[in-house]
């Protein structure tokens, strides 16, 4: 290899860790600030940087957040698509899709908290329209698979599904708002926790 191209390559990988590092400011900013409240500069000077070296990087806050939320929802999507694949029984599989969303809330907390607080706006802009399909493809991921359970004779066949989901939704996102990577308990342990509160009211008699 070339001093030239070695060169070429140390410089983007340098730029490349360097974004990374923005980002993850930008979106501890902006889960603590609230996106339209929070300036290129006030993102700027959390990174240590002038606004205008930042614009070397993103052109503007929605990159930053296309970046942040897609990231985020293209890691989570690739665990839930991994597990759905496996086929496995309704109720293992529902353990182990909120051990991946405590998993993810543990790697992405501050861009859970920016897309619980901020999707529904940002939703509006067609820059941002995977959010509302994401939000689609959810729903349905879980409606199919309480109704699977149901029918399996997993989960209790009295209960509404769609108030099961919102619950399990609700419930399991809202923790990005508390959560602490650096806590007493770690995200693994929270989960176990997690399904043995929310199994025991949802699991049919006898299970």
């Amino acid at each position: 290899m070339s001093p030239r191209r070695r060169d070429a390559e140390r410089t983007a990988a340098a730029r490349e860790r360097r974004r990374s590092e923005i980002l993850e400011t930008a979106a501890e900013v902006f889960a603590r600030q609230g996106f339209a409240a929070t300036t290129i500069r006030q993102v700027a000077d959390a990174a240590g940087m002038l606004a205008g070296s930042l614009y070397y990087h993103f052109d503007s806050k929605e990159a930053m957040a296309d970046e942040i939320l897609s990231g985020f929802l293209d890691d989570l999507w690739a665990a839930y698509d991994g597990i759905l694949a496996d086929g496995q029984d309704a109720r293992t599989t529902l353990e182990r899709l909120i051990e991946a969303s405590f998993a993810s809330i543990d790697r992405h907390r501050p861009a859970v908290v920016l897309y619980q607080n901020e999707s529904r706006h940002l939703a509006l802009s067609p820059r941002f329209a995977y959010l509302t399909e994401s939000q689609t493809r959810f729903r349905s991921m879980w409606m199919e698979l309480l109704r699977r359970g149901t029918e399996e004779g997993a989960f209790r066949a009295d209960l509404d599904a769609s108030l099961v989901y919102r619950f399990i939704r609700d419930t399991v996102w809202v923790a990005a708002n508390w959560y602490d990577p650096h806590g007493r308990l770690p995200a693994s342990d929270i989960a176990k926790q997690y399904l043995a509160m929310v199994l025991e009211g949802i699991q049919a008699p006898g299970e």
